[in-house]
């Protein structure tokens, strides 16, 4: 091997790429790192491709004292590395780089146990070794580039859309979503952030309409209550209409009952969420509540914990091909007001906005002093949007008996 890279050496273009620290002389043997040195020093006057003769011919002219045997193991040293093909300048750049990492840890190694041994005391020469190989430390890497053709481009774009809402004022601003998108959504308590993951999926032209595969993930509310809503959202009936007509609800829900699984998740994380997704490899994931599939060992303050958690919600979303709905809380500061921002999301500080592709918030209309039954008026406001660009609010009403935004 090592003759085959004196041989590719021998290459001005190759030598020109890989000389320097990049290309040691302790990567080669003893014997053959003065043939490397020779060619080092042909390098550097000719500038150019040189041949195994040539070098030959430099190393014995400028080493008069070696003995004749010493001459006759150099010449078939020589020898050999003139029957040698030099390697491919990929599968080269590969095999030095190899070589390159191991003297570098072999360095890095040595160092460690003059510190374990209280040899050095200073950081500085570890600091030095750093600054020495770190512009020359290549990895082994090989990349195969994004399609950028205009057809590609524009095809994926038409993509983007692949689930469309069912709330006509916001499909208007905002069409749709597709695989590997994350949508935040929030509310503060008593909102009805269920009722709208359950509208948008089983309500009229939902997305399980529309034919995706959706999982609901439940870790606050219980499986059955969450259910109850999807239910009611697909079939129009409230709860008592259900039981009066049990076999109409049966027969309207049954059209999309195998699109839409339902766990309980509580006590579960994110990996666990993975997995889950990598088993089933469902279009749409509602996690219901987001923030609870948090662990926050390891982390100093709850908002890194939650931007770590936001983070792995949209990696998942990208890399399953599905898109992700995470449910949270609004804060307190989200109380009786109309619109809201990003900084109201509960808990985080600007993490988990950072990772969404869409944001929405849900907001009432605040209490009116003597008001006997509730406003079923909601605001929908899309506070960050990388889909179309559109921000702004959208009003709808709910209609609460039966899981269904409407406009």
């Amino acid at each position: 091997m090592e003759l085959s890279l004196i041989r590719s050496l021998m290459d001005k273009d190759f030598y020109d790429e890989h000389r320097g620290a990049r290309c040691p002389d302790r990567l080669f043997s003893k014997d053959v790192r003065k043939i490397k040195q020779s060619i080092d020093t042909a390098m550097d006057r000719y500038e150019r491709t040189v041949t195994p003769a040539e070098i030959e011919a430099l190393f014995m002219a400028n080493n008069p004292t070696l003995t004749t045997a010493q001459k006759t193991a150099y010449s078939h040293l020589f020898g050999q590395v003139n029957k040698e093909q030099p390697m491919g300048s990929d599968v080269a750049q590969e095999v030095l780089s190899k070589l390159f990492q191991q003297v570098v840890g072999e360095d890095i190694a040595n160092l460690g146990f003059d510190y374990v041994n209280g040899d050095k005391t200073s950081l500085e020469p570890l600091r030095m070794m750093l600054e020495q190989y770190g512009d020359d430390f290549t990895p082994n890497l090989r990349i195969e580039w994004e399609d950028i053709d205009l057809d590609t481009i524009l095809a994926m774009t038409d993509l983007e859309s692949q689930w469309t809402f069912n709330i006509p004022t916001l499909t208007r601003k905002v069409e749709g979503i597709n695989a590997g998108h994350l949508i935040e959504v929030g509310a503060r308590p008593n909102t009805g952030k269920t009722s709208f993951h359950a509208s948008l999926v089983a309500g009229p032209n939902g997305f399980a309409w529309q034919g995706a595969r959706v999982v609901v993930l439940c870790n606050e509310e219980g499986y059955h209550r969450v259910a109850h809503r999807y239910i009611t959202a697909a079939t129009g009936m409230d709860k008592f209409e259900i039981v009066k007509n049990k076999q109409e609800a049966m027969r309207v829900f049954g059209q999309i009952r195998d699109k839409i699984m339902f766990k309980d998740a509580t006590g579960r994380d994110m990996n666990w969420v993975e997995s889950v997704c990598k088993s089933y490899k469902p279009d749409v994931v509602i996690l219901d509540m987001g923030d609870k599939f948090a662990r926050t060992a390891g982390f100093s303050r709850p908002d890194e914990a939650l931007k770590a958690n936001a983070i792995q919600a949209r990696q998942i979303a990208k890399q399953q091909e599905c898109a992700m709905f995470y449910m949270s809380q609004l804060s307190a500061e989200a109380e009786g007001k109309v619109v809201l921002n990003q900084a109201m999301m509960e808990g985080s500080r600007t993490g988990k906005a950072a990772e969404a592709d869409l944001m929405i918030m849900i907001s009432k209309n605040p209490t009116v002093e003597g008001q006997e039954e509730e406003d079923n008026q909601r605001h929908i406001n899309v506070v960050k949007n990388k889909l179309s660009g559109w921000h702004g609010i959208v009003h709808t009403d709910l209609e609460y008996k039966i899981a269904r935004y409407v406009s």
